[in-house]
């Protein structure tokens, strides 16, 4: 599979090669994954019929709608399941419940607007459906391990270093 990725990886350089060469790549890559030990379970989740291909409805609805309250009920229909059902196969697949899986999505979404975009936390926090910051704050804090202003903080921090070092990269480069 690795040196599926890498050939992947190289025809970044030929882009008049990937017509060509990226099917087949691909084809053998799906090969090496289904073959190989996760394969019945990958082929499980690619099975509209199974559990995992249901939820991906209802998975759908949370990715499309993570900003507002979405009834579990609702999902568990999506998913052509009982309650009971859904609540069960969800958290087996995902190892979150729906409302902690919606949660993730709004964070993630947050911190990508915050390092993104600009945004501020308390600004990023409405965006993404929070009605309170306080409450944003500490499920940021929980989820990436510090306050979402002192995330942004560190991660503007990181860039601007990689990218000067990138730059005095080239320019030894061209020296």
């Amino acid at each position: 599979m690795l040196d599926c990725a890498s050939r992947l990886m190289h025809l970044l350089d030929r882009p008049d090669a990937v017509p060509i060469l990226r099917p087949g790549i691909m084809r053998e890559l799906h090969y090496w994954l289904l073959s190989g030990p996760h394969g019945p379970a990958l082929r499980t989740l690619a099975d509209p019929d199974s559990y995992a291909g249901r939820l991906a409805a209802a998975i759908a609805i949370l990715r499309t709608e993570y900003r507002s309250r979405v009834p579990v009920e609702r999902l568990a229909a999506a998913a052509a399941m009982s309650l009971t059902a859904f609540h069960k196969h969800f958290k087996m697949m995902t190892s979150l419940t729906p409302g902690q899986y919606q949660k993730r999505l709004r964070l993630i979404e947050a911190r990508r607007l915050m390092l993104d975009q600009g945004f501020s936390a308390s600004n990023a926090a409405f965006e993404v459906g929070y009605e309170s910051v306080s409450q944003f704050t500490r499920e940021y804090g929980r989820l990436f391990n510090m306050p979402p202003k002192q995330d942004a903080l560190r991660a503007r921090a990181i860039s601007s270093i990689f990218k000067h070092s990138q730059a005095d990269a080239l320019g030894a480069e061209l020296h």
